[in-house]
């Protein structure tokens, strides 16, 4: 789960990770009483779900061809200019690299102090899986996208594998500190910064939090410019009050409702639809598919006891998205019988009228008596065995539908 930049520097601030002075505010009035009370220079920031703000374009909500501003992310030096920023900014589309072109609508704007950012420096933590802990990775190339620097300059991405039996040892972050060129003076806040961080990052349960950039001040502060923090969905059930940030209006609809039926879904941007029980063998499909000329119009795993109910929400889910031409449901018959989800596609193709060409590949549990279900159905249903067999019907089918 996601969460904006202003309520992930509130979570921080609770933990002592500095964050600069900020107020929300959902109308350009409320901007010009904001930056009124912070006095000075003040940033004017765009709130969504995605990065390179400051990079991306403002367009009119109604007519998406005509440019508003230039970046989402502004500094103006009065009460007037940040009104008049606020009013640009908020209900109208904000694109990024990261949004995708048809960008996301801006209701809430950070205002926030300004600060003498004197170096702008990257941190985060992520959970390395491969060495089963929590690595922290720095960078004195703070500010930019730091995937362009890991692709173009990797010997500037400092990593530190901390073993969760001990936790964040403040030698780590000295050596994190040398590594990035920091004065004596100011390792002993820089260290501070990092075990602030770290223990944050274990007590909410997160995946990653990402601070880009880390700035350090003309006084010799460090203060968390930016905050981005994505929670384990695994663990909310530990954190209940987060579900209250969730923002729905940021979210794919089509994944708010999977989540209702306990679905893993993510919206892609090609145009087969597929439906596969197992995150593993659903990025399989989606790599096979891709092998073959496909593009994948989604990530859905139906997880290992899909009911017939489940089958048939899948596909109601997958047919919203008007991008889909074909369907490709590959099953692996474990805990999940073959002829239930052979039953449950039935059901679900004729509850729908589904007129899209369907390809499913069953195997395990029952196998033999899901393809008769199947077979005696019929239906439009084209069955077959292999995987790399299913992936060529199917982006055949999607094809031949174009």
């Amino acid at each position: 789960m996601k969460i904006h930049e202003y309520q992930g520097k509130a979570l921080l601030s609770k933990y002592g990770v500095p964050v600069p002075d900020g107020l929300i505010v959902r109308s350009a009035q409320q901007a010009f009483d904001a930056a009124n009370k912070l006095g000075g220079v003040v940033v004017v920031k765009s709130q969504i779900h995605a990065g390179g703000r400051g990079k991306g374009q403002l367009f009119d909500k109604a007519d998406r061809t005509k440019l508003v501003l230039d970046g989402g992310v502004k500094v103006v030096k009065t009460p007037d200019e940040a009104k008049s920023t606020a009013l640009k900014i908020l209900g109208n589309i904000l694109v990024t690299h990261q949004s995708g072109p048809e960008g996301k609508l801006v209701s809430t704007v950070l205002v926030e102090k300004g600060c003498d950012i004197k170096k702008e420096y990257y941190l985060g933590l992520i959970l390395d899986r491969a060495n089963s802990c929590v690595t922290i990775m720095a960078s004195s190339e703070g500010g930019m996208d730091i995937e362009d620097v890991a692709a173009k300059q990797p010997e500037k991405i400092l990593k530190v594998a901390i073993d969760s039996a001990v936790g964040f040892q403040a030698y780590q972050g000295r050596d994190l500190a040398f590594a990035l060129g920091l004065e004596n003076k100011l390792v002993s806040g820089f260290v501070s910064f990092c075990a602030a961080l770290y223990k944050a990052y274990v007590d909410m349960d997160a995946a990653i939090v990402e601070i880009n950039p880390l700035v350090l001040t003309g006084e010799g502060q460090f203060l968390a410019l930016d905050a981005k923090i994505n929670f384990d969905d695994n663990a909310l059930f530990r954190h209940k009050d987060f579900l209250d940030l969730r923002d729905l209006a940021e979210e794919d609809p089509q994944e708010i409702e999977a989540s209702q039926y306990d679905l893993s879904y993510v919206a892609l941007d090609g145009n087969i639809g597929c439906m596969v029980n197992g995150a593993g063998l659903a990025m399989a499909t989606l790599d096979i598919i891709k092998i073959y000329g496909g593009e994948p119009a989604n990530f859905l795993d139906v997880g290992g006891g899909a009911s017939k109910e489940k089958v048939t929400a899948a596909f109601k889910i997958i047919l919203k998205d008007p991008k889909v031409k074909a369907i490709l449901v590959n099953i692996f018959g474990g805990i999940m019988k073959c002829d239930i989800i052979a039953e449950g596609v039935v059901a679900a193709v004729k509850e729908l009228g589904l007129k899209l060409p369907l390809v499913v590949r069953l195997q395990g549990t029952n196998v033999d008596l899901g393809k008769k279900i199947m077979a005696e159905s019929g239906l439009r249903i084209q069955s077959v065995d292999a995987l790399d067999e299913a992936a060529r019907a199917v982006v055949a089918a999607a094809r031949d539908d174009l």
